[in-house]
């Protein structure tokens, strides 16, 4: 085994379940590899796992409740603290908290105060893991961005036989050690994207603007800093909240100031994603008192916006990666594959207002990939933050097959 987990804090949620005396092995496992270790356990763990034999391992107290005795354990605290936080063996029940945020225990308190990556390594009977309420709850954490690891087949607790095993402790090691390693894929990279719509004003009250809300580029650049990148991200006009130590916002409101921090910040970008829905045109003139209503129609005399893409394409190198994004609603194809070339694109990202649950103001998207190799790749109807990280793969693939 690698030593990628070594230094790393670790927070281990135990709650009741056969499979919690594998945790045991776990924190053993944990220690070996150089991580700290903290217990957290459910009250039920406790009575298939001692408290005692886990705080001996991990030479850390263990703590099963919020409050023992005259003492608060901070959970907010440990949250903070943690580099990862695993729940394992993580119960139909505990999912379904963890899923509603019912915070009735010391597992699921922390779990809500976490600030870092959070999986889980589920445990039940064959039945339970079937069932439509255990299959929602786990979507739905997944949605959060909690991330599963999968269950094994095999025979159960129940006598049955088939899926709903706890991974084994090896295999929980080694998925960890894998996601730790693709977190640092974009590390010493830096990263521009642009996102979000431009505002160009008509006077100071009145603007042209469009329906973008900035999601799918900000979920590209929350994207690429999980995976160890600098991003600079030009945003326009946003209600969306933004919080990673990997992400600068830059701040803009009209196409002319996009155009101006793209281009200042391109030179020292290695990847730059340009999936902002930048205004084509804008006002002439912007009047600087608001335009009082008259009789008749007011005519509003509009000139081209500098093309971002186009001249970021002009100023890129070979050791730069240039992503595009296509909004369309008909010959969707020949427009991305116009654009792909015209801009000196290295692959470009089309999604078509026809496809229902596509485009602005959908927490979903459903996306074609074309790129200057001839490749297409097509993709079902997902999540924003799931389309992310498939154009964030497929940018990997490409830019480590420019590397050969």
């Amino acid at each position: 085994m690698g030593k990628n987990l070594a230094d790393k804090k670790i927070l281990l949620g135990i709650c009741g379940s056969i499979a919690a005396y594998k945790a045991a092995m776990l924190v053993r496992l944990f220690i070996k590899q150089g991580a700290e270790v903290k217990v957290l356990m459910t009250e039920s763990a406790t009575k298939f796992i001692s408290p005692l034999t886990l705080s001996t391992l991990s030479k850390n107290a263990v703590h099963t409740s919020v409050i023992d005795g005259d003492s608060w354990n901070n959970h907010v605290e440990m949250g903070l603290w943690a580099d990862l936080m695993l729940v394992a063996p993580a119960t139909s029940t505990t999912l379904a908290k963890m899923s509603i945020g019912l915070c009735d225990n010391i597992v699921v308190a922390t779990y809500l105060s976490a600030k870092c990556p959070v999986f889980f390594a589920p445990a039940m009977d064959l039945d339970m893991w079937k069932h439509p309420a255990t299959k929602e709850n786990i979507a739905k954490l997944q949605s959060f961005g909690n991330i599963m690891i999968p269950v094994g087949h095999g025979e159960l607790a129940s006598g049955l036989v088939g899926d709903g095993r706890m991974a084994e402790p090896t295999e929980i090691i080694s998925f960890l050690q894998r996601y730790l390693t693709k977190r640092a894929e974009f590390k010493g990279k830096t990263v521009l994207v642009t996102a979000g719509p431009t505002y160009e004003s008509i006077d100071p009250v009145r603007f042209i603007g469009n329906r973008s809300t900035g999601k799918m580029g900000i979920e590209i650049a929350l994207g690429f800093a999980d995976k160890g990148a600098k991003v600079n991200l030009v945003l326009g006009p946003s209600s969306e909240e933004i919080s990673h130590p990997n992400v600068k916002v830059i701040s803009v409101t009209s196409a002319a100031e996009m155009y101006t921090e793209a281009v200042k910040r391109y030179k020292k970008s290695h990847i730059a994603v340009m999936a902002a829905a930048v205004a084509d045109y804008t006002p002439k003139q912007t009047a600087k008192q608001k335009i009082k209503k008259k009789g008749g129609g007011m005519k509003i005399d509009l000139v081209r916006t500098k093309d971002i893409a186009a001249k970021l394409g002009e100023l890129k190198t070979t050791k730069q990666f240039n992503i595009g994004f296509a909004l369309e609603t008909n010959n969707e194809e020949a427009s991305a594959k116009g654009k792909l070339k015209k801009k000196n694109f290295d692959m470009i990202v089309l999604n078509s207002l026809k496809d229902k649950g596509a485009g602005f103001a959908h927490n979903t998207n459903k996306v074609t990939i074309y790129d200057n190799h001839g490749g297409v790749h097509k993709y079902k109807l997902k999540s924003k933050k799931e389309v992310a990280q498939d154009i964030i793969e497929r940018a990997k693939v490409l830019i480590d097959q420019i590397k050969k």
